[in-house]
């Protein structure tokens, strides 16, 4: 206590976590609690055993592994594919300095600000059209485009400071625009870019509102959409609840885990630059 009281940035630090990490604790405890532990002993009490059938049902019920692969195969293809988007356009507005450069970011940032209601009967209306609706390969598309808006202003940004220097000796040295690109641009900036994977893999995994609307079949749906309209019918007890929480925030917890150095390294060297 002595030490949080000497350094009030720390004790914010400890409490900001406390307050974090405890949600994700009382989920996690009461998701492996017997229902009867929990109307006997309320949400706070601890429980006598690992009580599994909650996240055994639930994983049965709404087929909880094919909603997984959806949502991987989803979140994945996405991050991917507006992190090459972000790169080319970034490396054409930042570094290629095109005409109406300031024009473009504008758009950029104005869909970035557009709310995703506003674009539900647009999108649904044109998925329509063209024969994707009810498939991944339409969400994919669709935030693809959101995610490489805000990828590319990020972008932007960071390779309109690139040393002009660089570039100028490699094209001396008779390097094409793709080489300076792939072998000079990219490996410098892949800290930034790894940042970009990152956020935008968990942006997409915790979407709901588009892929609720887009992908009505259980076989196409994605774990957020499972967890809504499960909920929303009212079929779960309390601890099938915090199971299937526990069940749709743990990957995307693993995944972050997975790449927190990568997460870490990209924010310092954008604090160092």
């Amino acid at each position: 206590m002595t030490a949080l009281r000497r350094y009030p940035v720390l004790a914010a630090l400890v409490i900001g976590a406390l307050f974090m990490v405890l949600p994700f604790a009382v989920v996690a405890l009461n998701a492996v609690k017997s229902p009867a532990e929990y109307s006997a002993h309320g949400p706070l009490g601890l429980p006598h055993g690992l009580y599994l059938d909650g996240l055994e049902d639930f994983w049965q019920r709404v087929d909880f592994g094919r909603k997984l692969l959806n949502s991987v195969l989803i979140a994945g293809s996405v991050a991917v594919l507006a992190a090459v988007l972000s790169v080319l356009n970034a490396y054409a507005i930042g570094i290629g300095r095109i005409k109406g450069r300031a024009w473009v970011l504008a758009f950029f940032v104005l869909a970035n600000t557009l709310p995703q209601e506003a674009l539900v009967y647009p999108l649904y209306y044109l998925s329509k059209q063209a024969g994707l609706y009810d498939t991944r390969l339409s969400v994919i598309i669709v935030f693809t485009v959101i995610q490489t808006a805000f990828g590319t202003y990020l972008l932007s940004a960071v390779l309109g400071r690139f040393p002009r220097e660089i570039i100028e000796a490699a094209r001396i040295d008779g390097a094409s625009r793709w080489q300076v690109l792939w072998r000079i641009v990219v490996p410098v900036s892949r800290p930034t870019i790894g940042v970009l994977l990152v956020f935008f893999f968990i942006w997409t995994w915790n979407e709901f509102l588009l892929p609720l609307v887009m992908l009505i079949s259980n076989d196409n749906q994605t774990v957020s959409v499972a967890l809504g309209v499960l909920q929303g019918q009212r079929l779960m007890d309390a601890t099938m609840t915090n199971a299937a929480a526990l069940l749709g925030v743990l990957p995307a917890l693993v995944f972050f885990l997975l790449f927190q150095r990568t997460l870490t390294r990209g924010i310092a060297v954008g604090a160092v630059k």
